[in-house]
């Protein structure tokens, strides 16, 4: 038989005993009283009955405001996560390149053919060096793959000690860090130090990953004409006078000592003039200049012949002169230090593998005891330049590129637009690469740079090419050249 029933809000259920029916009388009584408080409660909140009212004569019931969301849903049709790629960029794709052989001064395809690489970053030849490789074998038999830690958290051994001594004691700075990523360096060291409110001028040519560090960091960026030191001078005047009366923030004066996207030096001697005259901090970024500029190789302020103190934040990647991964900042000791806890590429990645910091430490060693490889460097970088300068008078091309500087750019000066100008390029990358010299365009996310680079081919002079290597570059390049030219009937000067 049915127990005895209680009549509630929710209706009428059935109940075992009086027990029971207690237990559901107190039941419905704790939940009356909370709905009543807490209708209470939110009466006492001013226009809460406006919102109310609003929100129980919402669209609920609007046959039309349903009908009219549905067709809308109907038709809505998300934007691709990415852009549809062109023809241009689904031919260069399927024409990319594959190796099959470790990365050097000369790299074998996947076609079985052999070519000279004149697109890596290995300024100093030292990629494949035999003395490196086995220092390198050790560390990896000793150390194992990886560090499986960020430096904070048991990531750090004794050889990233040893390697952030090296290199501030080759740059002549304090103290130095390093990062486990080139690119993560300079863009998480910025925002360590420029935060909301503070300023930073910067040039207008700086790299991608000095970008992406200033727009991280929020601080209110202001741009300068290419090593225009008027320029600046015109920015720092201005930015003085407006916030004269405003409370006093961090300001950083931020470039490159030698310009990836243009192949061309600083004017370092007017910026530290510059930078001192008007209070501010210098942030340098030199992972093209580090290892090449200089009678050690010790960058911008080593080729120069100014104290490396002038320069307050001293940031370079590891992947290029020294063959190696990862990064470095160099300055004070309250620099390096305060980055230890605010650097967040720092803080939260895997420290750099041991092998490969074993692999920096071999590299400056080389550097140090063979300074002579710079001098190959420079002979080897005008070798090519002279070559290159022929066909640049004799055609509209423009080699970009300082004395000295080992980044050379060839750019059309023709009136096409910036699509047209990267096909005739890439024509030319493709024909050398059929004759054996590997170079490659230089190529930027349009749309995110600051100041996009005029399209060009990017050829790295490296210290371990012969003579003879470095001719057989310039005469293919200038052979390309000219049947790509004479193919787009190209004006000659």
């Amino acid at each position: 038989m049915a127990g005895p029933t209680v009549p509630t809000m929710l209706g009428n259920f059935g109940l075992v005993n009086e027990a029971a029916r207690e237990t559901a009388y107190q039941l419905v009584i704790a939940v009356n009283t909370t709905y009543t408080v807490a209708a209470q409660l939110y009466a006492s909140i001013p226009g809460s009955q406006i919102l109310y009212r609003y929100i129980k004569a919402s669209y609920q019931d609007d046959p039309f405001r349903t009908l009219l969301e549905a067709d809308l849903i109907d038709e809505w049709e998300p934007e691709p996560l990415t852009p549809k790629l062109t023809k241009f960029q689904t031919d260069e794709l399927a024409k990319t390149p594959v190796f099959s052989s470790m990365a050097g001064l000369k790299v074998k395809s996947a076609d079985g053919k052999e070519r000279l690489n004149w697109a890596s970053f290995n300024f100093l030849g030292i990629m494949n060096n035999e003395a490196i490789k086995e220092k390198a074998i050790a560390a990896l038999r000793k150390y194992g793959v990886g560090s499986c830690g960020p430096p904070g958290f048991y990531g750090t051994l004794d050889v990233h000690v040893e390697l952030e001594e090296r290199i501030a004691r080759f740059v002549g700075s304090e103290a130095a860090i390093i990062y486990a990523q080139g690119f993560a360096c300079i863009s998480s060291c910025i925002p360590a130090f420029a935060k909301r409110g503070d300023i930073i001028i910067a040039d207008d040519a700086v790299s991608f990953a000095a970008q992406k560090g200033m727009q991280i960091s929020r601080a209110q960026i202001k741009w300068f004409k290419h090593n225009d030191m008027g320029d600046l001078e015109k920015v720092l005047r201005k930015v003085q006078t407006d916030c004269a009366k405003k409370p006093l923030t961090r300001r950083f004066i931020v470039v490159e000592g030698l310009y990836i996207n243009l192949g061309d030096i600083c004017p370092f001697p007017e910026l530290v003039a510059l930078k001192n005259k008007y209070k501010y901090r210098l942030i340098v970024e030199e992972s093209m200049s580090f290892g090449v500029l200089g009678p050690r190789g010790a960058g911008i302020a080593d080729h120069f012949g100014i104290p490396s103190s002038e320069i307050d934040i001293m940031v370079a990647s590891m992947s290029n002169a020294l063959s190696s991964a990862g990064g470095f900042c160099a300055g004070s000791k309250e620099i390096v230090e305060h980055q230890r806890l605010s650097g967040l590429s720092y803080t939260f990645s895997a420290s750099l593998p041991a092998i490969l910091a074993v692999g920096a430490i071999e590299a400056l060693n080389e550097l140090e005891t063979q300074p002579e490889v710079l001098g190959r460097l420079a002979e080897n970088t005008n070798i090519l330049k002279s070559k290159l300068q022929k066909i640049g008078g004799e055609f509209v091309l423009n080699v970009s590129s300082a004395p000295g500087s080992p980044v050379i750019h060839l750019q059309l000066q023709s009136g096409s637009n910036r699509q047209e100008n990267d096909r005739i390029l890439q024509e030319i990358v493709d024909l050398a690469l059929k004759d054996g010299i590997l170079v490659t365009r230089a190529k930027y996310v349009y749309n995110q740079e600051h100041n996009p680079p005029p399209p060009s081919i990017r050829i790295i002079v490296s210290a371990g090419f012969t003579a003879r290597e470095v001719e057989r570059c310039g005469v293919v390049i200038c052979d390309a050249v000219k049947r790509v030219f004479k193919q787009y009937r190209l004006d000659s000067r």
